[in-house]
């Protein structure tokens, strides 16, 4: 058997959207993950919109780390504002910082937005056994990291943290 057939294709995720302006009527960014998610063949078992709080930010990564889920995207509170409090609570929860995504996400914004691009904290995680992606609010922003991040190595980042036998 080789490695490529250890590798899982379909995986569990929940998504949240962190804004105190949208609802899930007006949500373009969380309806976008759920759409690319489901067109790759992953299973959305939660999506949801928060308001930025810290408290109900925690909550939502709590409740997406001890569920069968194993990938939270979030999506919103990654900016410079003193309402984005996303990659803060984050930072607070976190067994292990996943620094390349970030980095690429930002190389890759680059490319689109110029400069501003190194305003962003885009960040990954990884919290016990789930990864957690957290991206900016807007849907550009969300299709790159979920078709050029997320999505291409998400199989082979299940199978690299189940490889140790911890789940």
């Amino acid at each position: 058997m080789s490695h490529e057939d250890l590798v899982e294709s379909e995986v569990n995720f929940h998504a949240v959207t962190v804004s105190s302006s949208r609802d899930s009527d007006s949500d373009r960014s969380g309806s976008l993950i759920r759409e690319l998610l489901e067109a790759d063949g992953h299973k959305v078992l939660s999506s949801k919109v928060v308001p930025d709080s810290l408290g109900e930010i925690e909550e939502e990564i709590k409740n997406a780390v001890s569920s069968d889920s194993r990938v939270l995207v979030m999506t919103g509170g990654t900016g410079l504002s003193s309402r984005d409090q996303t990659v803060d609570v984050l930072q607070r929860l976190e067994d292990k910082e996943l620094p390349g995504f970030g980095e690429l996400f930002r190389s890759l914004s680059y490319d689109d937005i110029g400069p501003r691009a190194a305003l962003s904290r885009a960040r990954a995680s990884l919290i016990d056994d789930t990864l957690v992606f957290s991206l900016p609010g807007s849907p550009a922003a969300v299709r790159l990291g979920m078709e050029k991040l997320i999505l291409p190595s998400i199989g082979h980042a299940v199978y690299e943290i189940d490889k140790e036998g911890t789940r």
